[in-house]
């Protein structure tokens, strides 16, 4: 079997290294010239940790991830946590896998040293997918033609794969935007911020903060709305002057840390409306351009990584029926994956209420909570967690499926 895999992030390279585990054929096409320090950090759950442990990134992992002690949701005004769930040492006893913080660059360079470079196309723009009885067929901007069993469109939120198979309509705005930076962990010593997972909330803003590059550098970003029209671009850059000014009336935190920053970029917050299928006979998407989502439970990454090893598990269990075993990944897949979009949705709601009595409702709701968790894990931890994609694959994930998502 061969498969041609269009795109080479988180998720195209997870799949990658996990089809060459199961001694599966594949070619991976990226249209970027060379890799380069593109987007900031993420939050690798458990749930994606042990997919890359499988992949042998274990010992690798720790020296540049951090671990954080705990989610700590803090009020605009005054930096009060409100509410604080556990990570370590907790979330490795219980899962078995730790809870990391990494810059994305990071990742991909972890990944892409395990893959074989010859098998790795850089500087390779996708025309079109094609596919008849016997196989499938990417027309490149060069003029190559690469014939495959399957392709898969690991391509991102703007995928060809999709506009061209599925549904082209265009991503779907929020009405947010994302400020980020990263900035290096001296400039903000000062502020002796301990190494946990941070969201603070205030009146239609939210501000993140975690470390990240073994605590070498800082990320942060904050979501909120704006006057001014931005596009979803990772290289659009804006002001101190502007973010700075939307944290009018906050506590010294958020301000401190992005007046040390020395640039700030800035994208408008899109996801994608739910399709009816991934897959159409010998083409299939995964991650983003299957199930866009927005950033408030911290999973886009980690439901790509999901996909890739039930992916390639499946394939590697069911090889002698590809196209069935694309509709196995499709079934494995599909409810978790948009479940979490909607959830994030319905997340940007709570994270960014307006009013003096919904921050006040919100806030007391959160330390009613936190009493109730009495230090343990959340409802919402534990439904994502928990879940184990080697057994998912295999469908003997009986014991997560029978956990009630959280509303």
């Amino acid at each position: 079997m061969k498969v041609v895999i269009i795109g080479a992030g988180i998720g195209g390279c997870t799949l990658a290294l996990a089809l060459s585990k199961m001694d599966i054929e594949y070619v991976l096409l990226e249209q970027a010239a060379a890799f380069q320090e593109v987007g900031a950090g993420i939050q690798i759950s458990p749930n994606g940790v042990q997919i890359l442990e499988q992949l042998g990134l274990g010992q690798v992992l720790p020296t540049f991830c951090t671990e954080p002690d705990f989610h700590k949701y803090s009020v605009w005004d005054s930096g009060e946590t409100v509410l604080k769930t556990p990570l370590m040492p907790l979330v490795r006893e219980a899962y078995g896998h730790a809870y990391y913080h990494a810059h994305r660059a990071d990742l991909i360079d972890a990944l892409t040293a395990g893959l074989d470079q010859g098998r790795l196309q850089m500087n390779t723009k996708v025309l079109s997918v094609s596919q008849d009885e016997t196989c499938a067929r990417v027309t490149c901007q060069s003029g190559e033609v690469i014939e495959a069993d399957l392709v898969i469109g690991a391509d991102g939120i703007h995928s060809i794969v999709r506009e061209q198979w599925f549904r082209a309509d265009p991503p779907r705005e929020s009405g947010y935007v994302t400020w980020r930076g990263v900035v290096d962990a001296d400039a903000i010593s000062h502020l002796d911020i301990p190494v946990s997972a941070y969201v603070d909330m205030g009146p239609r803003l939210s501000f993140v903060y975690y470390f990240v590059s073994g605590g070498k550098k800082f990320n942060w970003l904050a979501l909120g709305q704006t006057d001014d029209p931005k596009r979803e671009s990772w290289s659009q850059t804006a002001s101190q002057e502007e973010i700075i000014k939307a944290f009018d009336g906050w506590y010294d935190r958020p301000r401190q840390v992005i007046e040390a920053t020395p640039e700030i970029f800035v994208t408008a917050l899109h996801d994608r409306e739910a399709l009816s299928t991934w897959v159409a006979d010998r083409i299939a998407l995964m991650g983003d351009a299957a199930h866009a989502m927005l950033p408030y439970h911290a999973q886009g990454a980690v439901q790509s990584m999901e996909d890739a090893w039930v992916l390639a598990r499946t394939l590697a269990l069911h090889g002698d029926d590809p196209l069935d075993a694309l509709k196995r990944y499709e079934g494995l897949r599909y409810d978790r994956a948009n479940l979490i979009v909607q959830q994030s949705r319905n997340a940007e709601g709570w994270y960014h209420v307006d009013t003096p009595a919904e921050i006040e409702a919100r806030n007391a709701r959160f330390r009613i909570t936190n009493e109730k968790l009495d230090g343990g894990f959340s409802p919402q931890q534990h439904w994502l967690y928990s879940y184990d994609a080697e057994r998912a694959a295999q469908g003997t994930d009986d014991d997560w499926r029978a956990l009630r998502a959280w509303s």
